[in-house]
């Protein structure tokens, strides 16, 4: 898991537990036609009771012509499919509908039994599906815009992306710190005369030509202040203004702190709060950010697990966005490092992973043999004694809770190291310092390898990765057991922050991976962004680390709610330069820019330091500078996706989804669009499995570029391809004679690992400026639906 973890794993821990203990059904929904409700419960949770309240989201056909010209209209038609009255019958005399949604789809959210729903509510013509309200979305930098590549001054940051100015990033998420310094306007122009949103009546003293926007959708509305501090730290990562001198996490990483996008405008709809985020809200505020005009929508949030597209409300208003020309950038989650485990994986929305930089705050664990091991912390000391202290380590319970249990007061004057366990270590550490220990050493798990995700605990822990781990408790063990019983021991020196730090990237552990469960046939996550130990703003009156009272103006963070709103700041940067690109021409733009190698050109690693699959990079790791001029891009209109959700999902997630009256499958059949032939700028190709000894058949995808670059380019295509593969591109020039001129490719794959293993290569378009490049994942026949 991740340390937006350090506030985040209490609270992801409690999102998880509410969403376990629920009474609420996981993934139900009813079809319209349909004589009751079909309930789907993965979990095993029985349904409530006919007669409960609860939320649901109701999905409707528009309202008849001219009988809604503005939201009270659409309202009214929305109460039109009530049972009874506008109130409940509880005694409470509640409003039954909690919001009404116009831009992301017809429909609204209310308060209905059971027995309503499937009694009177999805009897009415005009009704669509409903789904239950849950809260199962969790939330999911000084130093980051020069590790891609971003300096301040004369460059493509100033001159050609002119740091992002003239659009609008949005973000749905817990609020924002209105008052802190990234979001002063210095330098900023006012918005585009487009932009047509507001700040909420307790923020406009406080709204500027920085921060255009603020509104809240939950606890009851307000001034969308952040009790969080993720929103604060996401917004400023995607478009905070520079903030000159001085900005850091209590002298960490501290130098001039400035978003992807400074430039940029940030518009803040605040959808959560620390008990988490209901779907209801969530929607509210896309509806509202589509109202208001945004051009990027960073969403930092993500489920425990992907339903499929036409049961998923938020895939549903993504892609009312996109289809309105809104970039929508997404968390890929923080599930890994388990495989499959990818969220928010619609091909329309830019799905993005979290992975490292090449920065350090830097501890050395100095041992009394005089070895050097590595370490992290986020709460550092002057080096004012180097005094040694016995080191306290115990084989059988190499836990901190299971090491505290046995030693109690035992721990007074030693260095304790033990194992991590995330759910229990801040009131284990803050504990063995409170009883009088020298300090604790703190091994990563297993499965963390060497992501180590900074936690703020207070003065006192180290952070050391499972080999340094290692390297400690072998020393301690061979001392112990030496002749002469000589006692192990050691002691910690901090060296603040170290830069130029490799190898970086690498992937975190904490990132989620695919392939997608949902959609396998399409490449998920995306791309590879900054996401561990990010540094970003943070609002001056939360608590950092152990003790009370407020903390900082900055603080370090991790999760792939950091890496998300890095894309986000991307996508405005191109937007910036090219404010007439679709969306999906902007995610082409970014994916096939991307960097395969990291900063020494070595392949990417992962947590574990072994080569990172396309299942953990994507398209590889984001470079904003080649991202806002790619030379081709992959685009995707509306009618295209419309003919790969009728190929995935049939007609009933086209009425869900794209909500068309033009656009049925019927109309489509000829234009269905199988998983492997969607317009993506990854390709994904199905191997077929032969029923004979003989070498399965090839299988070919085909592809459409656009020429974006100078208007005379020729490119010619470069294969990097294992030798159990067998590539044919057709052709294999592509000549341009202008400016937005559209050419066709084919790929036929054959052969494969031979052991049903994916096999990856790359396909790149190379002219004398541009390398346009694809990563081609080519997996067994069983994980994908067949189409060509």
């Amino acid at each position: 898991m991740s340390s937006s973890t350090n506030l985040m794993i209490n609270l992801l821990v409690l999102l998880a537990l509410a969403s376990l203990l629920s009474p609420a059904p996981a993934l139900c929904y009813i079809h319209a036609g349909e004589a009751s409700s079909v309930v789907r419960t993965p979990n095993g949770t029985p349904p409530p009771p006919a007669d409960a309240y609860r939320t649901y989201i109701v999905l409707v056909d528009p309202p008849p012509h001219g009988a809604a010209t503005d939201d009270d209209g659409h309202r009214r038609w929305h109460e039109s499919f009530l049972p009874g009255g506008r109130r409940m019958d509880d005694g409470a005399d509640q409003a039954r509908i909690i919001r009404s949604y116009t831009e992301v789809f017809e429909g609204f959210a209310a308060r209905l039994t059971a027995a309503e729903l499937a009694g009177v509510v999805s009897k009415k013509p005009g009704f669509v599906r409903a789904f239950p309200g849950r809260r199962t979305l969790r939330l999911m930098t000084t130093h980051t815009p020069e590790f891609l590549g971003l300096t301040r001054g004369a460059g493509f940051w100033r001159d050609v992306a002119g740091y992002g100015k003239g659009v609008v990033v949005g973000l749905l998420d817990t609020g924002v710190h209105a008052a802190h310094p990234s979001f002063d306007d210095r330098g900023v122009p006012p918005p585009p005369a487009r932009w047509r949103g507001s700040c909420a009546v307790a923020a406009t003293r406080r709204c500027n030509n920085k921060l255009v926007g603020v509104k809240s959708f939950v606890d009851g509305g307000g001034g969308g202040d952040d009790d969080v501090g993720h929103g604060t730290h996401t917004a400023s990562t995607a478009a905070g203004n520079f903030v000159a001198g001085g900005a850091s996490d209590r002298g960490l990483g501290a130098g001039t702190a400035a978003g992807i996008a400074p430039g940029a405008h940030v518009a803040m709809y605040k959808v959560c709060n620390g008990s988490g985020c209901d779907d209801d809200a969530v929607l509210a505020g896309f509806d509202e950010a589509m109202k208001d005009g945004v051009d990027v929508l960073s969403v930092s949030l993500g489920r425990w697990s992907s339903p499929p597209f036409d049961e998923d409300p938020i895939a549903i208003a993504a892609f009312s966005a996109v289809a309105r020309g809104i970039t929508v950038v997404c968390a890929a989650g923080n599930g890994g490092p388990e495989p499959s485990t990818v969220s928010n994986d619609a091909p329309w929305l830019l799905t993005v992973a979290a992975g490292s930089v090449d920065r350090s705050f830097s501890t050395t664990v100095l041992l009394g043999n005089g070895e050097l091991v590595a370490g992290q912390a986020l709460a550092q000391q002057p080096n004012s004694s180097t005094s040694y202290y016995p080191l306290l380590f115990s084989e059988k319970q190499p836990k901190c809770n299971e090491l505290a249990g046995i030693v109690g007061d035992g721990v007074a004057g030693h260095l304790v190291v033990c194992q991590s366990d995330p759910v229990e270590d801040e009131s284990v550490v803050s504990a063995m310092m409170a009883t009088g220990a020298g300090g604790v050493v703190l091994i990563n798990t297993e499965s963390e390898g060497y992501t180590t995700v900074l936690e703020d605990y207070g003065p006192g822990m180290v952070q050391v990765t499972v080999a340094g781990g290692h390297n400690i408790t072998e020393y301690a063990r061979s001392s112990s057991s030496s002749a002469g019983g000589c006692k192990p021991n050691a002691t910690v020196v901090f060296d603040n922050t170290l830069l130029s730090v490799h190898p970086a990237p690498t992937v975190a552990s904490f990132s989620s991976r695919g392939p997608s469960k949902v959609a396998p046939g399409v490449l998920k996550p995306d791309v590879l962004a900054p996401g561990l130990n990010i540094l970003a703003a943070w609002p001056p009156h939360l608590q950092h680390g152990g003790g009370g009272g407020g903390g900082g103006l900055f603080k370090v963070i991790s999760g792939t709610s950091m890496a998300t709103p890095h894309a986000s700041g991307v996508a405005a940067l191109v937007k910036s330069r090219h404010p007439d690109w679709s969306p999906a021409a902007i995610k082409s733009a970014i994916l096939t820019t991307s960097d395969a190698v990291d900063g020494a050109g070595n392949p990417i690693l992962d947590e574990h330091h072994e080569r990172a699959t396309a299942f953990l990079t994507g398209a590889g790791h984001i470079n904003p500078a080649r991202a806002a001029d790619p030379g081709l891009v992959y685009d995707i209109a509306v009618a295209d996706y419309a003919g790969y959700i009728c190929a995935l999902l049939g007609d009933a997630g086209l009425g869900t989804i794209v909500r068309n009256e033009s656009l049925s499958c019927g109309k489509l059949d000829k234009n269905k669009i199988p998983e492997a032939q969607l317009n993506y700028p990854t390709i994904t190709v199905p191997l077929p499995r032969s029923s004979s000894s003989a070498a399965p058949p090839p299988f070919t995808v085909n592809r459409t570029v656009t020429n974006v670059g100078p208007a005379r380019s020729t490119y010619t295509v470069k294969l990097e391809i294992p030798r159990s593969l067998t590539m044919r591109v057709s052709p294999e020039k592509l000549v341009f004679s202008g400016v937005g001129e559209k050419k066709d490719f084919s790929v036929t794959v054959s052969g494969g690992g031979g052991g049903g293993e994916v096999v990856e290569g790359s396909l790149s378009w190379v002219s004398g400026k541009h390398v346009v490049r694809s990563p081609i994942v080519a997996v067994p026949q069983p994980y994908l639906k067949l189409g060509s």
